[in-house]
């Protein structure tokens, strides 16, 4: 079979703009990386090893091609010297190790973070493929049909019934993660694309973006706030210098900000009157929607900033039928986006992994993210965690 990825442009935006700023900024820093599978799969992920070997190989093997860095270039973010970077860059076998304990399956990629941060969304696409394969049957790939056209006519129902006065319903796709096969993302994204115009608005997937004619979308994910737990800053600092790094980089491009790093309390403790103007708005991926968006438009009409010229993205498990209630809900104060992932890339029947690579380490020091939502901590260090939560005022959940 053709290798699962064929492009190193077939990952997500975010890893770009992630990417740049810590080459730029902290290209030193040393990084580990696990895979962890958060349910139970219908059979072991171990048998996957071999096949997950192989895959790799065929990644290592890529490089950027030519119109492919031509495409990242002209993104007015995209710095030339990156660009140059990407032209000589390969993944380096060596810094990524699989191995099974029993019925589990283990993916560890360690080094300089410059060079394995760009493997988790490989990996996750890998294993989900490699994973969904014994599912993908006839009858399976008529139901995604069958769900994707629901879905659409949802949408289309959804925007026509916009009021005055209220901002527009704008979806995204984030579901390359978590796919169930590569050609399946690109059906649904050319599908939305086809059927939403105005309404769909984008894809996190590069490669999508670059051959359907659509916008990247994207800006930071969790690692880039959590390597800063281990830069040298002061913890309780560690946010801030995260932001100031950003706003330095970017310089008003890529103004959507990641909250629940260490929930959101504490990140709007971080987010002053400074950060606040600077940033177009605040993405949520934990805990309840409703309440943090009620947080985060509170926290607003404290600053005395209109919330009108401001964005708030939900990106958290959504399906369309809860973007479409969080648009109900908030659409007359503040301007939305909806990125929706899995159960746009995997809704054909089959129950979808929930798997995620996460930063564990950098410089040899632990990093935890502290989520708003049961299940989402992710750190084996114990002694961190309590120190981060007592840091930032957190309660252990009960």
């Amino acid at each position: 079979m053709r290798p699962v990825i064929q492009s190193l442009l077939d990952t997500d935006l975010y890893k770009f703009t992630m990417w740049q700023t810590l080459l730029h900024r902290h290209p030193q820093t040393q990084a580990e990386y696990r895979f962890v599978c958060r349910n139970q799969p219908a059979y072991p992920l171990a048998e996957l090893k071999a096949d997950v070997e192989r895959e790799l190989d065929a990644l290592c093997a890529l490089s950027f091609q030519p119109d492919e860095l031509a495409f990242l270039g002209a993104l007015r973010y995209m710095k030339s010297d990156f660009v140059d970077f990407l032209r000589v860059f390969r993944f380096q076998r060596a810094f990524i190790a699989v191995h099974t304990e029993g019925d589990t399956l283990h993916i560890v990629a360690k080094g300089p973070q410059v060079h394995v941060m760009g493997f988790e969304i490989p990996v996750l696409a890998i294993v989900n493929e490699l994973y969904f394969r014994r599912f993908d049957t006839p009858e399976v790939r008529m139901e995604g049909e069958r769900r994707l056209r629901a879905k659409i006519d949802a949408l289309q129902q959804g925007a026509a019934q916009v009021q005055p006065g209220q901002h527009p319903l704008e979806v995204f796709d984030f579901g390359l993660r978590r796919r169930f096969a590569g050609d399946w993302q690109r059906h649904v994204v050319a599908s939305f694309r086809d059927a939403l115009p105005g309404v769909f608005r984008g894809t996190s997937n590069v490669l999508l973006a670059k051959e359907l004619g659509l916008v990247p979308i994207g800006t930071m994910a969790h690692e880039y706030l959590q390597t800063f737990q281990a830069l040298g800053v002061r913890l309780r600092d560690h946010q801030k210098a995260a932001l100031e790094d950003w706003v330095q980089e970017y310089r008003g491009d890529l103004g959507i900000a990641l909250t629940d790093v260490v929930g959101m309390d504490a990140f709007l403790a971080d987010f002053d009157l400074y950060f606040a103007k600077l940033f177009d708005g605040l993405r949520h991926d934990s805990g309840d929607p409703v309440v943090w968006g009620e947080k985060a438009l509170a926290h607003y009409a404290k600053l005395r900033i209109d919330a009108h010229t401001k964005r708030l993205v939900f990106s958290d498990g959504l399906s369309v039928a809860k973007a479409l209630a969080l648009h109900r809900h908030f659409a007359d104060r503040v301007q939305l986006g909806f990125g929706i992932g899995t159960h746009l890339s995997n809704d054909l029947g089959p129950q979808p992994l929930n798997i995620v690579m996460k930063l564990t380490h950098a410089n040899g020091q632990p990093v935890a993210k502290l989520s708003d939502s049961p299940g989402k901590t992710l750190c084996d260090d114990e002694t961190f965690l309590a120190y981060l939560r007592q840091v930032f005022g957190v309660k252990a959940p009960c």
